[in-house]
């Protein structure tokens, strides 16, 4: 069989389909029927393996940025038993998402994080990419708000780090993850946040009062 471009691209592009290559175009389609089968009887084992862990799941795939394989990598990694763990902090360190501290004179000189679990330091990188994209959310506030100030290679590690506490609790506490809400920060301390606006007013030449809004 001759084949020709209509178009009629170069020689190179003319050939001949031989037995040959029939023998291992199917030698390659039998390849990935048994890859798929491969595949097909893991995923069955591992459900079978997660089938007593299927509330953490669903608690864990609560969290940004943490997906159903997120979460069964998560429980893969971890075991699922925070009481190895004294507490959340412990979590991030094992996991590697707590930047190192090197700091002179009260200044930090380096946001480097210490080695640990790369498996989980991958997951976690991603999905704190993930969460961040979420304008409305806690984590996305989080993340403009220390950007603004540290850049975002600090702020990203400090996300992974808030998943990693978020992970712990999750899992310690056998509850779904909370949502703190974009203004968490505003509601926390909102002197600072009108002092904030004001700033921002005066830098564009005006002036605004602020005054409680009655029922």
């Amino acid at each position: 069989m001759i084949y020709r471009h209509p178009q009629g691209w170069p020689e190179v592009a003319e050939g001949q389909f031989t037995g040959h290559y029939a023998l291992m175009g199917r030698h390659y389609l039998d390849e990935i029927d048994r890859w798929k089968s491969v595949i097909t009887a893991f995923d069955t084992r591992i459900s079978a393996l997660l089938a007593e862990r299927e509330r953490d799941l669903a608690n864990l795939a609560t969290i940004p940025g943490i997906g159903r394989l997120a979460a069964e990598i998560v429980i893969a990694e971890t075991g699922g038993d925070m009481t190895q763990f004294a507490s959340a902090h412990r979590l991030a360190s094992w996991i590697g998402v707590c930047p190192g501290q090197n700091e002179s004179a009260g200044v930090n000189r380096s946001g480097r994080t210490r080695p640990g679990n790369k498996n989980l330091k991958r997951l976690l990188g991603i999905a704190a990419m993930v969460a961040i994209r979420k304008k409305d959310s806690y984590l996305g506030a989080f993340f403009r708000r220390l950007a603004a100030r540290r850049g975002g290679k600090r702020a990203l590690v400090a996300v992974m780090h808030k998943l990693a506490i978020a992970i712990w609790h999750v899992l310690h506490d056998k509850t779904p993850y909370r949502e703190l809400g974009a203004d968490h920060f505003t509601r926390r301390d909102p002197e600072r946040a009108m002092r904030r606006t004001i700033k921002e007013a005066n830098s564009l030449g005006l002036t605004i009062r602020f005054e409680p809004i009655t029922a």
